[in-house]
């Protein structure tokens, strides 16, 4: 069925050429003849020129503790961890996590030329000709000192395999007090415990985000003796001397938040033998079980490997904290404490708890991704977060560390728990879970408190919302925090409330349900219909004379005007009312996406260049949350066709690159840009988050010719397209399970028990 006008679609520029160059840096594997599983399709190194200390992941398990890589630089949160330009390794470290980083060591050979300066002087140099990259495993040559480095891990340990070449002493270099990512490793210390093992701590200090010091407890196990310990007093760092023995050594490093006695029962229970080989094996395994839950049909080969790439970003850099008997660290109170997962009928932890990055904008990924492909990974998150509230009496939107970090704005945890709610994920005490999502919403709640405001309840401006119906920009109370942009907290606000009111009338409480619903409208107040974009009111109900829709972080959170006008997921339609109607709201967005596509609708190619002049103007931006949502708004606005058209070039322009340089084009924070690159290449989409009742999902343009999603049920849903192409974008026929399509949605309950959604394309 024809739903629209026919639209010229420009022929993609995935051209022969440019897969040649997207491949250069790509190792290619030679698999004798063996099936490729999805994991060998994934590509670590991409866009690893511009990564920050959590992105990069190579030796670690799907939200492991560990996460295990070489560091190639060490200061900030930003441009750090694994970059790709730079050439030396300044330490293999098993933490890299949102704010939290730990547990740095290194093998060195020891000889009469570097004995008397090897703690302040060891970096080697490393050459990505000889380096290997898999999920699950790491391996480098360190030339200065003629070592093979082996890495990989399970959950909870770190596993290291050395073969020293070199002429000299082989040791270990443990770097425990230095600047490692996001913050100092301070007080440092361990002991030898065994002729094989030693244990120790140290601390990673506070940041402006996590505002309490958080401890790091650990034990390390060697398959050969460690001969002596050195402690050097000017830096505070260790060197373990093995017993003479030239060639290879095996080292377990377990690590735990919440003491060393915990961190050794992770080394037993997870890693009881010295087989290497068997954990690579193992860590591949887990992550391809993963990954096959989406089987792909066409498309060419850097198609499928970026895709895999995506959808295994999309499943790390949040991390455990829990140890695997349940015990994890807890910082909500004035004083730490060891807290217990509950644990079920066999004695085991019912859940993992999280270190995580906000949750701001999840509505349009995670949500949507793991609540229809990994509904169990859903529940544990859910579960963690209602666990920091039981805690501490909040559900946060960024935890670090068994502590809340106030990352972000507004209460981004509530649509990610709702939408689980309404899919049927979470089903027990429900009541419950509704009043603490409801507490947020309320001054004293975290809604009241934006970007790390740790010490008021001022800077979110959520009393001025409840009372004017909008925050003012500025905030008079003065500058508490960052993220303090009244007209991009108004929003979030209403959108949040409005998923709030989803809850409350499925829980029957009516009276918070016109509450909240009233609330949601309050995006209206922030709406100018003379200049016909959202803009920032001052305190006095004054619009921000010297407004500019194109300036950025003006009264909007990492965004200007012309991207967050469009943020209104839960009242499109109220929104194009105020533009003038459909008609001429389609106009308007459609223009912003031709003068975007000229940029490749990114704001650069990372996070750190939305500030530079030339960038910072684009109307929509794709490299940041605020706006990402856009393409699927032509679909609530009657043209799904248009949707079709700028997902695709979306997709062609910001989310096909394949290199170290390039690939997410700005924020990936712990996988919300896997996901949305993963979700607009199957061609599924939820505005609203998915926390309406029953909730939808909009149909996109597959770039695929067929995919299918085992779901947990083990029922499975298939997208085939016919006739599919670069040029034949357009869905211009639906059905499902046989039965034609006159809207180009499915609802969730249709989903999951599973079927066939058959797409005729044509251009």
């Amino acid at each position: 069925m024809n739903w629209t006008k026919n639209v010229f679609f420009k022929t993609m520029s995935f051209t022969v050429l440019m897969l040649v160059t997207f491949a250069c840096g790509v190792k290619k594997e030679q698999h004798s003849g063996k099936e490729i599983r999805p994991v060998d399709l994934v590509y670590n190194q991409l866009d690893t020129e511009n990564s920050r200390w959590f992105f990069f992941s190579s030796a670690c398990r799907p939200f492991g503790m560990v996460n295990l890589s070489p560091d190639t630089q060490i200061g900030g949160a930003w441009g750090s961890g694994y970059r790709y330009n730079t050439d030396t390794v300044k330490g293999f470290s098993h933490i890299h996590a949102w704010q939290l980083s730990g547990l740095s060591v290194m093998p060195v050979v020891l000889n009469d030329k570097n004995s008397e300066t090897i703690f302040t002087d060891f970096y080697s140099h490393f050459s990505h000709e000889t380096e290997q990259v898999s999920p699950g495993y790491h391996y480098l040559e360190l030339d200065r000192y003629e070592v093979n480095a082996e890495i990989t891990s399970t959950k909870r340990v770190g596993f290291h395999r050395y073969t020293f070449k070199g002429e000299g002493k082989s040791a270990l270099l443990v770097n425990l007090n230095t600047l490692l990512g996001p913050c100092e490793n301070i007080d440092g210390i361990l002991k030898k415990t065994n002729k094989n093992i030693v244990a120790g701590e140290l601390t990673n200090a506070p940041t402006r985000r996590r505002p309490k010091p958080t401890k790091v407890f650990f034990q390390i196990e060697s398959n050969v003796k460690i001969e002596k310990i050195e402690k050097d007093k000017a830096t505070g760092n260790y060197l373990l001397y093995f017993d003479d023995h030239s060639g290879e050594v095996l080292l377990k490093a377990g690590i735990s938040y919440t003491s060393i006695e915990n961190a050794a029962n992770n080394i037993q229970v997870e890693l009881p033998h010295w087989d290497f080989e068997k954990v690579v094996a193992g860590s591949k395994e887990e992550w391809n079980l993963l990954l096959k839950r989406i089987q792909i049909k066409g498309g060419t080969e850097i198609q499928q490997k970026r895709f895999y790439t995506d959808l295994w970003h999309a499943l790390q850099g949040r991390r455990i904290i829990s140890d695997v008997n349940g015990a994890y660290p807890d910082y909500t109170g004035d004083e730490f404490r060891i807290g217990q997962v509950p644990l079920n009928e066999n004695g085991n932890p019912k859940f993992n708890h999280y270190n995580s990055d906000a949750f701001w904008g999840a509505q349009w990924t995670l949500n949507t991704l793991w609540g229809l492909v990994y509904p169990e990974i859903y529940k544990e998150f859910v579960s963690s977060l209602m666990l920091y509230y039981t805690d501490g009496g909040m559900v946060p939107r960024g935890p670090s560390g068994g502590n809340y970090t106030f990352v972000m704005t507004g209460a981004s945890a509530t649509p990610f728990i709702v939408s689980a709610i309404q899919k049927g994920i979470i089903t027990e005490d429900l009541p419950g879970i509704y009043h603490a999502l409801r507490k947020n919403h309320m001054p004293g709640g975290i809604m009241g408190k934006a970007g790390y405001e740790h010490n008021t309840s001022f800077g979110g401006g959520l009393e001025h919302y409840i009372k004017n119906g909008y925050v003012p920009y500025p905030i008079p109370e003065g500058n508490f925090g960052y993220h303090q942009d009244g007209a991009s907290l108004t929003m979030e606000y209403a959108y949040q409330d409005w998923t709030l009111a989803q809850l409350a009338k499925k829980m029957g409480f009516i009276d918070d349900y016109n509450y909240f619903t009233t609330r949601s409208k309050n995006y209206k107040n922030v709406f100018d219909t003379v200049s016909n974009w959202m803009r920032p009111k001052d305190i006095s109900g004054k619009w921000l004379h010297d407004f500019d829709p194109y300036k950025y972080e003006h009264g909007f959170n990492e965004s200007n005007g012309a991207q967050s006008t469009w943020f209104v997921p839960h009242d499109l339609e109220g929104l194009a009312e105020l533009m003038g109607g459909n008609e001429k709201a389609v106009v308007k967005l459609n223009e912003q996406f031709k003068i975007a596509e000229s940029m490749n609708f990114t704001a650069g190619t990372s996070h750190d260049r939305e500030l530079h002049p030339e960038y910072r103007r684009i109307p929509i931006n794709y490299g940041n949350q605020p706006s990402i949502q856009t393409a699927f708004v032509f679909n609530e606005l009657g043209r799904p066709d248009l949707s079709q058209y700028w997902a695709r070039e979306v997709v062609e322009k910001a989310f096909s690159g394949f290199s170290p340089a390039s690939g997410y084009n700005g924020d990936e924070d712990q996988g919300l840009m896997g996901s949305l690159s993963v979700l607009m290449k199957i061609g599924l989409f939820q505005m609203n988050g998915g926390t309406e009742e029953n909730p939808a999902y909009q149909i996109g343009s597959p770039i695929f010719d067929e995919l299918k999603i085992q779901l947990q049920n083990g029922k499975t849903f298939t997208i085939q397209t016919v006739n599919h192409s670069d040029v034949n974008y357009r869905v211009r026929k639906a059905t499902f399970n046989n039965k034609e399509l006159h809207e180009l949605t499915l609802d969730h309950d249709e989903i999951k028990e599973g079927g066939k959604l058959l797409l005729e394309m044509g251009n």
